[in-house]
């Protein structure tokens, strides 16, 4: 009798294994992608004026409430992967023509140029002078697909390659970008100014992109002259903030600490 009730209570015991290993596969995947976060419209921080209202009218979609798409679109870790490795589907390849300037220090900056493809809505020339985020250049798919768009918006575009990001561009110099260097920049800014006398400039920054056209803008009132406006997207405020967030394994943030890190390494090693 005795083996005859411990054969029947086996089964029950590996049925409570299991259910508790889907409980807990479900329990990860729920918060892997952040499913149980709630939408909501994005907060707005302005100061009352008449271009802020005069955006706010422009873009009603700053005011909407978000709906990411369906099981994956609440996670930011699956969006940075799928949009970080594959991309767009067929993402637009904009031709440009890329430029070298020669630095004081024997460094050779590069920066690509893209014309306009169709008239400005105002008939007038405007130039979005861009900053990639950090490590990037104009070939990244996100640049590409925003030069794109740019373009047939009636904007010329001129994208900085950060020092040492391009694989095929060798540095002449014993340096590479830094977090707050703006040297790169304010050359091709510069020479947009000076070939194209009559442009106004729209000042765009990604990510670091953000931070090196702040602190270009900040750093001469004469850097701000012939700007109409400075868009700052993904900026990360301080660096030594930034750094304690990615030292936590929270939400899986120190696996991008050794991604990141990953990638400096390969650029530096590549200009050994």
């Amino acid at each position: 009798m005795s083996a005859i009730s411990e054969t029947s209570e086996l089964p029950a015991v590996f049925d409570g294994v299991k259910l508790a290993a889907v409980a807990a596969v479900l329990y990860v995947i729920v918060r892997c992608l952040n499913l149980k976060s709630p939408t909501a419209p994005p907060e707005l921080i302005y100061q009352d004026s008449a271009l802020a209202r005069f955006l706010l009218k422009s873009c009603p979609l700053l005011t909407k409430e978000y709906i990411p798409p369906l099981i994956w679109g609440k996670s930011g870790h699956i969006q940075t992967a799928l949009y970080g490795k594959m991309g767009r589907v067929r993402s637009p390849h904009p031709y440009g023509l890329r430029k070298y300037l020669t630095m004081p220090d024997g460094a050779t900056a590069t920066f690509d140029l893209f014309e306009p493809r169709s008239e400005h809505c105002t008939g007038e020339d405007v130039t979005m002078v861009i900053c990639p985020g950090i490590a990037n250049h104009s070939e990244k798919q996100y640049i590409r697909t925003f030069v794109d768009y740019a373009q047939k918006n009636g904007y010329r575009c001129a994208v900085l390659n950060h020092l040492g990001a391009l694989p095929n561009i060798e540095l002449t110099s014993p340096r590479m970008f830094t977090y707050g260097c703006t040297w790169e920049f304010g050359a091709m800014v510069n020479y947009i100014k000076k070939t194209y006398p009559q442009t106004q400039l729209v000042v765009v920054g990604f990510s670091l992109g953000g931070n090196i056209v702040c602190k270009y803008l900040g750093e001469s009132q004469a850097n701000q002259e012939r700007v109409l406006c400075c868009v700052s997207v993904c900026q990360g405020y301080s660096a030594l903030r930034a750094q304690e967030t990615f030292m936590q394994w929270d939400h899986c943030r120190r696996f991008y600490n050794f991604l990141m890190a990953d990638n400096m390494k390969k650029i530096i090693l590549s200009h050994r």
